[in-house]
């Protein structure tokens, strides 16, 4: 459940474009995207800083700099509890694209305070260790009824048969989404977070319109039918804050649950499958683990870091700021490179080598500051779940076929990984 980008908005370039950024750093570029981690070398290699005219963004890829700005208060992730966008020197986004804006712009995710504390509290309630640990049972359960399914068929997706289905029923179960209601959800998440890509163009755009729009209609529908017959579940305990005190908006209700359904499992199911991706690349590794369950907490750590399911948070810059002597100015964009944080070699010894009993091991995929990921701890859970899992019951699971990288480059993930027994 790591944290997910910030949408892309209309900008007027800013005029300071120094340092250059080295020509390797290429998101649209298909060879970049199945391994951007020398290009990522490159960067570090070169400073701390870099202007991507392409996205009109500065690059920082070295993990001290992530992790300081994750916490820097002159960053934001919205500029609009603070500037217009003229104030800004930003254009606003098309009418047209107001049903997505309209429900990415309400998610606690893109606000900053007061009304960031005040929604995440409400919500941190139903993810504190605690509570996260009552669900081992249904998560387990879960996860080993999945892997029967696919033991039983002799192989499949690992993607589609696995690593979908487990988060996305837990999440949804979490907010009280009947089962027979639960088809569209991934689809919905996918046309939504396809705007978290960079420049994403006017059809992605309209597909997460019409994804906001359906999504929307859909948790209107279900709160009413909350407000009449309340569950034991999140939704039901978000009406009760917000009748009780009005201190939820519906709308902030609604981007809610909508957050916590894209964020709760994009990056565990691309977690899931970049993962074992990298197991059967590393054979000795993947048969350290088979030799030793006991590796399966510091596993999951490691797969997090090794082939970072979110390789890149944005923050837009509230009151200019100083990178290794070069100032970013006011009204632009920073863009943390999680994924070379992650191999920076100052931090991570070896962080090329897939390392599953590495216990030093502060990666930032799950963001860092005010936006740390609410749902880290059910995040590990699952990972641990299905990894377990197949583990026990497919002790000799090997790659059926050499799987396709989606293009995607923010969001990094597999569109499939074919498994044999």
């Amino acid at each position: 459940m790591a944290a997910s980008q910030s949408p892309q908005s209309p900008r007027t370039p800013q005029t300071q474009h120094s340092p250059q950024t080295p020509s390797a750093f290429d998101p649209w570029n298909p060879a970049f995207v199945a391994n951007p981690y020398p290009a990522y070398a490159e960067l570090r290699e070169r400073g701390r800083v870099h202007y991507y005219e392409p996205t009109d963004q500065w690059l920082v890829p070295h993990h001290a700099d992530v992790s300081a700005l994750l916490r820097e208060r002159r960053l934001g992730r919205t500029y609009q509890h603070r500037y217009t966008h003229e104030d800004f020197g930003r254009t606003a986004p098309p009418p047209e694209h107001e049903p997505f804006h309209v429900l990415n712009d309400h998610g606690m995710l893109d606000l900053e305070p007061p009304d960031h504390t005040r929604i995440r509290r409400l919500v941190s309630k139903a993810f504190t260790p605690r509570t996260v640990e009552q669900l081992r049972p249904y998560v387990d359960r879960l996860a080993n009824e999945l892997v029967d399914g696919l033991v039983a068929a002799g192989g499949g997706d690992l993607l589609t048969d696995v690593a979908e289905p487990l988060p996305v029923a837990v999440i949804a179960e979490m907010l009280g989404i009947p089962e027979s209601d639960r088809a569209p959800l991934r689809p919905w998440s996918a046309d939504i977070c396809g705007m978290y890509e960079l420049n994403p163009s006017e059809e992605t755009a309209e597909k997460a319109v019409r994804a906001s729009v359906e999504f929307t209609e859909y948790l209107r529908e279900l709160i009413a039918a909350r407000r009449k017959e309340p569950g034991d579940d999140l939704i039901s305990g978000l009406i009760a804050a917000h009748d009780e005190g009005d201190r939820l908006t519906e709308q902030e209700m609604i981007s809610t649950c909508v957050l916590l359904l894209n964020a709760g499992h994009e990056a565990t199911v691309n977690a899931t499958v970049n993962g074992w991706w990298a197991l059967f690349r590393n054979p000795d590794q993947l048969a350290a683990l088979r030799g030793d369950r006991s590796l399966i907490p510091t596993a999951v750590e490691e797969l997090m870091r090794y082939d970072t399911p979110l390789q890149l948070f944005e923050r837009w810059v509230l009151d200019e700021i100083e990178i290794d002597g070069t100032t970013v100015p006011r009204g632009a964009e920073i863009a943390l490179l999680f994924g070379s944080a992650n191999h920076d070699p100052k931090v991570f010894a070896s962080p090329e080598s897939l390392d599953l009993s590495r216990t030093d091991n502060p990666h930032i995929s799950f963001s860092a500051g005010i936006h740390y990921c609410i749902g880290a701890p059910l995040a590990r859970l699952e990972l641990a779940a299905s990894l377990g899992a197949l583990l026990e019951k497919a002790p000799t699971l090997a790659l059926a076929a050499e799987p396709e990288r989606k293009p995607n480059f923010v969001i990094r993930g597999l569109e499939g990984l074919s498994v044999v027994l």
